[in-house]
Parts: C-alpha cells; structure tokens; sequence
C-alpha cells in the first residue's frame, strides 16, 4: 500500500507528448489505486459443503471483488479451494478469550481477575464465554506464540487472523446496556481487569503502586498504560513468529483508536501488523452510517500509513437494503479504507453492492 515509486526518469520530454503522458499516467494511478483495494469476509466453515459448491462459491466472491477469507475454524478443504479461487485464506483466531475446557481446567491460574477479585475461569463476566487470559503472565505469552506459531506452520494458510486480542470490555457498546440491564456510566469493578497478583506485582515493580489499593484505579493513566502495554506485547511476540513463517498477521478490533484505548485497552495503532480490521459497526453505538467514515478516518489518520485499514460492516444493521450496503462500502473507502470486511450474511444482495462499488472506484 505504501509503494509509490512512480519517477519519471527522463527527463527531456517533447512537449507535444507531455499531455498524452499526463493522461496517461494519471489512469495508470487510479487503476493501481483500484487494485490496492481489497475486501474481505469473516466466515466459520461449514464442513458439509461440498467442493463444487465452494468453487462456485469463491467464484462469485472473487468476481464480486472479494480478496481474502478470514476463517473462524481451520478447515483445509475451505483454505485450498480459497487460494484456488484466487483468494487470500486466513485463520481467524480468538486469542485472549479462551473457553477451552482443557485450559481452563489446566490452567485455571493463567485467567484475568477482576477488581472485584473474581477470576474469568470461574465467574466469567457478561456472558458464559467470556473466559479471558492475563496477558501478563509468561506461561500465557508463550502459550499463544507457540499456537500462532502451529497455525502459521500450514502451508494452506496465508495469515493468522487475531480477534478478541484485547482485555474484557469494561465498558460495553451503548447500544447493548439495555441487553444486559446495565448502565455504564463509570468502570464498574466487575468488569475491570486485570488484578491478578503477576499483573499487581509487575505494575508495582514499575510504578511502585498497587493498582488494587488505589482509591480510584480507573483514574490511572499509569495503569491504563500498563495494560495497553500488556497487549501490545503479546501481539507483536506473535508478529514475530509471522514473520518466521514469512506470514501475514491482522487484527478485529475495536472501532476507532480512542473507543479501543477507552473501553477495551486495545491500542492497535502500536501493533506491528500488516493490516487492521476495526469493528466499524455503527448501529452498536448507536451512530448512522455516516459515522463510519467518521472512524475510519480517524483510524488511518493515527495510523499514518503503517499499516492498511479495512473497514469492518455489520451485515444485519443494513436489513439487506442495497442501498445502504452500498453507503457503508463507499464512506469507509472515501475515507482512504483500503477495502472492507463483511460480517454476516454475504449473499447476492451484498455482492451486487460491493461489485456497484468497486465498478466505480
């Protein structure tokens, strides 16, 4: 995305051709602006389908404009008819929320504990699934290395696609108080991680403070830092291990640099990534479809240029309307997204809309 190497490197050009030159050149720039854009779909592979169907079905995603798969199972079947469509095949990883059973029944100790001192192995917050590790501790650090690193190592998957790579969300999208009852209006104490004794003792170290004894934690800009630090470190341990296997290493997060730091202690402008997914879902937070825009280019603005951005759009608040399918796609790339990524239904309604757009641009 960042390769711009156009010199002209002769310089003694007749001026008769210059304006055929000029022209020239200036729709050899929108066509390699177009071929920059890529767009994306999350998808959990359905096992059942057969490998005619998913041919037919790259196909028209691929011709629709799509560029890459991010799977949420590893399915070789999926990845291998993927890359034959033409399509990039990601795995999409939950990384800090782990529910598995044998890890939690394993290492009960590895799991985030609120300021209420309740661990998320045993009294998980919101929702059942919610099982969210310290990033803190080494025996975590190392354990999510070394499964970027088994994920990495097959050859049918061009990237690892991290989500939920972030701490449990202290504060929800107000869209979703009134589903769990709650009103927001502060950090609540059951909601706020991590106080376990690895994270306390290492802040400690640090500052010479224990968070847990402060009269208002939330407050800490010190100990806000600490935690965007924690996972930072996690995510670019795991960059390493992409770039051994000469990999591809991108993220769902939350939907604007501020929103990320503020509610989740997610801040994805210091990851060292090779493209970014915010979660730009408008109706969550109870925005219009302008908003998006709105995020995105205050997510490439604070990026300045390191890395891609692609506009994540949450299929079911469209309602399958074209037309606003199609507003979603076009400010997220007026506002220099470098494509989007579909989350739900993907049928012929959002392809119809994404290939209007594309045609356009």
């Amino acid at each position: 995305m960042s390769n711009r190497r156009n010199f002209l490197k002769n310089t003694m050009i007749a001026s008769a051709a210059a304006p055929a030159l000029l022209a020239s050149t200036a729709v050899a720039a929108a066509n390699n602006k177009s071929k920059k854009i890529k767009n994306w779909i999350w998808i959990n592979p359905n096992g059942k389908d057969s490998v005619e169907d998913l041919k037919a079905r790259y196909k028209l995603y691929k011709n629709a404009g799509i560029s890459g798969l991010l799977f949420e199972a590893i399915s070789e079947k999926h990845f291998v008819e993927a890359k034959l469509a033409g399509l990039e095949a990601h795995c999409w990883n939950w990384t800090m929320n782990k529910g598995n059973k044998n890890l939690l029944q394993a290492h009960p100790d590895w799991y985030a504990v609120s300021r209420e001192g309740k661990s998320c192995a045993e009294f998980p917050p919101y929702v059942g699934y919610y099982r969210w590790l310290c990033p803190s501790k080494p025996q975590v650090q190392q354990y999510l290395s070394e499964e970027a690193d088994q994920i990495l190592a097959k050859d049918f998957i061009d990237g690892l696609h991290l989500d939920y790579i972030r701490y449990c969300d202290v504060i929800l999208p107000k869209n979703l108080w009134s589903q769990y009852k709650i009103e927001q209006r502060m950090e609540l104490p059951q909601y706020d991680f991590c106080y376990c004794n690895t994270c306390r003792e290492k802040y400690q170290a640090k500052t010479g403070k224990d968070p847990l004894t402060m009269e208002y934690p939330d407050a800490s800009l010190s100990w806000r830092l600490y935690r965007y630090e924690s996972i930072n470190l996690i995510v670019n341990q795991i960059a390493v291990v992409a770039k051994q296997h000469n990999k591809k290493l991108t993220a769902a997060v939350f939907p604007t640099p501020e929103v990320a730091r503020r509610i989740v202690r997610q801040d994805w402008t210091n990851w060292n990534l090779d493209g970014v997914f915010p979660m730009t879902y408008n109706k969550f937070y109870q925005e219009d479809i302008p908003w998006i825009g709105d995020a995105v280019k205050e997510g490439v603005h604070f990026l300045h240029g390191k890395f891609p951005l692609y506009a994540g759009l949450y299929l079911p608040d469209f309602n399958n309307d074209p037309q606003q399918i199609k507003a979603a796609i076009k400010v997220s790339l007026d506002n220099n997204a470098a494509g989007v990524s579909f989350f739900g239904d993907v049928n012929e309604i959002v392809l119809n809309a994404l290939t209007a757009v594309m045609q356009t641009r």
